[in-house]
């Protein structure tokens, strides 16, 4: 039987079975996975609402924080010029040249020693020879021990111009004439990180200093 052959309440009773199926083919397909897209939308949003309130929370904070940082960050540099973290030497050996000439002395030879790598740190040495008057030998040694940059010095042996050998001078040189004293020592400089025995500067003995 026809549609157009059915009575007017049996179409109207297919009309509204037909609707009841697209319907429910539309709330099981359509207007279900739309539903649960919003669903998983609001837990979302639930869940950075939840997450900026916590973040809200640091806002007083954050003002201590970045004082925090920027005290640390300060800290760092002082103590990368204490203890620097670069392989070369280079800077060592001018800043030392730098002390001895405003002492009033002669810095005659360096020759790099094996350095020792520790931990933390590695320990880079000098056998150093200088000469100069006595007091302005004074002053340079109290000058390296004012220096920012640490600067261990040992086995000091001082002797007079007159008898260099005494202090175990490997080299003698034209004393000026208000020269008095030589002296030899250990200068030990420091970095904050291991240096590679294929690369560093110091793995070789430096040249003498005339």
């Amino acid at each position: 039987m026809n549609f157009e052959e059915m009575s007017g309440l049996k179409q109207w009773g297919v009309l509204v079975g037909a609707a009841a199926l697209i319907s429910a083919a539309l709330f099981f397909t359509v207007f279900k996975s739309q539903r649960e897209a919003n669903a998983v939308a609001q837990q979302n949003l639930d869940a950075n609402l939840r997450e900026n309130a916590e973040l809200e929370s640091y806002r007083p904070k954050l003002a201590e924080i970045e004082r925090q940082l920027a005290s640390l960050k300060q800290q760092l540099e002082i103590e990368r010029r204490i203890v620097p973290d670069e392989k070369e030497v280079d800077n060592f050996m001018r800043m030392m040249d730098s002390e001895a000439s405003k002492a009033g002395i002669e810095l005659r030879r360096y020759t790099a020693m094996p350095y020792a790598a520790k931990e933390y740190y590695t320990e880079v040495p000098f056998e150093m020879e200088l000469d100069g008057p006595y007091f302005s030998m004074l002053n340079f040694f109290d000058r390296v021990g004012k220096l920012e940059r640490i600067v261990n010095v040992s086995g000091l042996l001082v002797s007079t111009v007159k008898k260099p050998t005494d202090a175990k001078t490997k080299h003698t040189y034209q004393y000026a004439a208000g020269e008095s004293v030589v002296a030899t020592c250990t200068a030990t400089t420091f970095f904050s990180h291991d240096l590679d025995p294929g690369n560093s500067k110091t793995a070789q003995p430096a040249a003498a200093k005339r």
